[in-house]
């Protein structure tokens, strides 16, 4: 019998996690993580997701403990966050929590509290090579699959790592939860970015990026508009935009942060919101490097969450990967991770920096930017 400490957020997945390692025979601990002080920033969820924590342990009949990393959760990932955000991009905080506190901090906790294992509630699996070593395996629910988010965990740190809920289908997790009767059987799921939960984006950011108003052009140089500032829009973003008029939803085709300009263009399929290749850096294997004996390596990507694995080569370009996709790709985004996959195993990530010549650009339109960046 192991003893297995589960990261509880008071979510659906996690309490069941706790229900089925329990029934598998482990010694079960729960732990919360609190990782944002709600003090000074409006509402938020930590203590209601305590409480609901607090009931699934008690009915489970396991011990629980809570934790709280507020200052390294803002040293660490809030702070990149803004400083993301002020130079143009559009960074991803869920990665950069996996990786330095929920697989480091709060996993040394776990082993503090005498953990063989640590396990979460998400929808991913550990799979071995052929070596035996872990490897970070898609979720069998591809629908809810998490490995994009956990592109920066290490197989090392994956030995000790269990994730139950990434062998059943979410309905299948909802059916266990009623069966336990879970207080959080019901509970909808959590969504958007942890600290922001269901307050409204811009606003939130407003309280730590000053803004600076400028203007929305055309990519002809036209002025369509007046925005509030370069740094809270984000490339292929539609709504929020406050442009009207006849004709197709504006959308955000480029920024030029130096100048605080943000170019818009109509359509959702515009020219200029397709590229088929981008750099990144930054980049974090799960194991080792698949470029690591070779120039090329030719696999899948995925450059959002949501999105079709999309069949990629990719080679070095000095410091930066150089990834050449089969197909578009709309809205390669700087600063959110592109995640590299062979088949179900995610073999790691890296954060996209800038992309090539736009498909509008290829046609030989000229772009009204420096295209270096953002």
């Amino acid at each position: 019998m192991s003893r297995v400490v589960v990261g509880m957020s008071g979510g659906v997945d996690s309490s069941v996690t706790a229900a089925l390692l329990k029934e598998q025979g482990h010694e079960v601990i729960g732990l919360f993580m609190k990782n944002w002080e709600e003090v000074n920033d409006g509402p938020c969820t930590s203590e209601e997701d305590f409480q609901d924590v607090i009931k699934v342990c008690e009915k489970l009949d396991i011990p629980y403990y809570s934790v709280e990393f507020v200052k390294e959760y803002r040293d660490n990932v809030f702070a990149h966050f803004l400083e993301q955000y002020k130079k143009g991009f559009t960074p991803n905080p869920d990665v950069l929590c996996n990786r330095e506190i929920k697989f480091d901090l709060f996993m040394k906790r776990a082993v503090d509290l005498g953990a063989d294992y640590l396990a979460t509630g998400h929808y991913a699996r550990v799979l071995k090579d052929s070596e035996g070593r872990s490897c970070l395996g898609r979720g069998l629910d591809h629908g809810k699959d998490q490995s994009y988010f956990l592109n920066a965990v290490k197989s090392e740190i994956l030995e000790k790592v269990l994730f139950p809920v990434g062998e059943l289908q979410k309905s299948e997790v909802r059916e266990i939860a009623a069966r336990y009767e879970l207080a959080t059987k019901n509970k909808k799921d959590s969504t958007g970015i942890c600290f922001i939960g269901e307050r409204d984006f811009r606003e939130f950011l407003s309280n730590y990026v000053p803004g600076k108003p400028g203007s929305f052009c055309k990519l002809d140089g036209t002025i369509v508009g007046k925005h509030v500032g370069a740094a809270f829009y984000t490339l292929g973003q539609r709504k929020g935009l406050g442009l009207g008029g006849e004709g197709e939803p504006w959308f955000v085709v480029a920024k030029d942060s130096d100048k605080n300009i943000v170019y818009v263009e109509r359509g959702l399929e515009h020219e200029a919101l397709f590229t088929r290749e981008l750099w990144a850096d930054d980049e974090s294997w799960v194991g080792e490097s698949p470029l690591k004996d070779k120039e090329e390596w030719s696999g899948t990507a995925k450059i959002r969450y949501r999105q079709e694995d999309q069949a990629c080569a990719v080679k070095r370009d000095g410091s930066r990967l150089h990834v050449i996709f089969e197909n578009e790709q709309r809205s390669a985004t700087p600063g959110q991770f592109i995640v590299f996959y062979e088949g179900d195993i995610c073999l790691g990530g890296a954060v996209m920096q800038r992309s090539g010549l736009t498909k509008w650009e290829r046609k030989g339109h000229k772009w009204p930017l420096s295209h270096a960046g953002v």
